[in-house]
């Protein structure tokens, strides 16, 4: 008698489970501290953007006005205006738009510091020169007349004299329109570069703990395929 072909034959539960309609999943809700920690890492992710973002805007703001912030280190212009303070400063083109009373940057003669005092006078002084001797001596111009240049007499709110030294026109950086209190320790905390380490480094490492936690997320949602079922029957018939 021939045997008939072999054919699996699936199990009785199996059968029941292929009729059933399968259900979907609830959706997950996340966790409470899930969320709280989200919300912490993109506050701190918004901080640290902004407050970099405004350090470097503020003074790219006054540039495009043909402006300049300068911050002021000491207190030799109390009660205008103290160390820590930022001014606000425009260049100047000529030497009219100086005038006595007005508050101005400029480099000292023989300093490399930059001063920003009010001016207290304004006069003009012979323009002088080194002879071969080395000696300073007044320049003349072809008809004999001495050359004079603008000068500034300068002087400190706080101090109780005028500078040393008269100021060419040259020499001067701009003139002070506004004041911002506190505004000078801000913006030079935030170039430093302890100041650039706090206000990048904390964003980067919470997008990064914010993408592990993506990950995870994701891994946690993938549906579980299960191992394939192997329970078969054969149904021999001997003959």
């Amino acid at each position: 008698m021939p045997r008939p072909p072999r054919q699996p034959i699936r199990l009785e539960g199996e059968r029941r489970a292929q009729r059933r309609p399968a259900r979907p999943e609830p959706a997950r809700r996340r966790p409470r501290w899930r969320l709280l920690t989200s919300v912490a890492l993109w506050t701190v992710v918004a901080v640290g953007t902004l407050a970099f973002t405004a350090s470097l805007a503020v003074p790219l703001w006054f540039q495009a006005r043909d402006q300049r912030l300068l911050i002021v280190t000491s207190g030799s212009m109390s009660p205008v205006f103290d160390a820590g303070d930022a001014v606000v400063m425009r260049k100047v083109d000529d030497p009219s738009q100086l005038k006595v009373g007005q508050i101005i940057s400029f480099w000292p003669l023989g300093s490399r510091q930059m001063v920003t005092h009010r001016i207290v006078d304004l006069v003009s002084l012979p323009k002088l020169e080194q002879d071969a001797t080395g000696t300073m001596v007044e320049v003349r111009d072809a008809a004999g007349d001495v050359i004079t240049s603008p000068y500034i007499v300068t002087k400190g709110d706080a101090n109780a004299e005028n500078d040393p030294n008269a100021t060419p026109y040259t020499r001067v950086r701009g003139i002070v329109l506004d004041v911002h209190p506190g505004w000078g320790w801000v913006l030079q905390w935030a170039s430093s570069a302890v100041g650039r380490a706090v206000m990048l480094v904390p964003p980067l490492l919470a997008l990064g703990v914010l993408e592990l936690l993506a990950v995870r997320e994701a891994r946690a949602r993938r549906p579980r395929t299960p191992p394939p079922d192997e329970r078969y029957l054969d149904a021999v018939l001997h003959g």
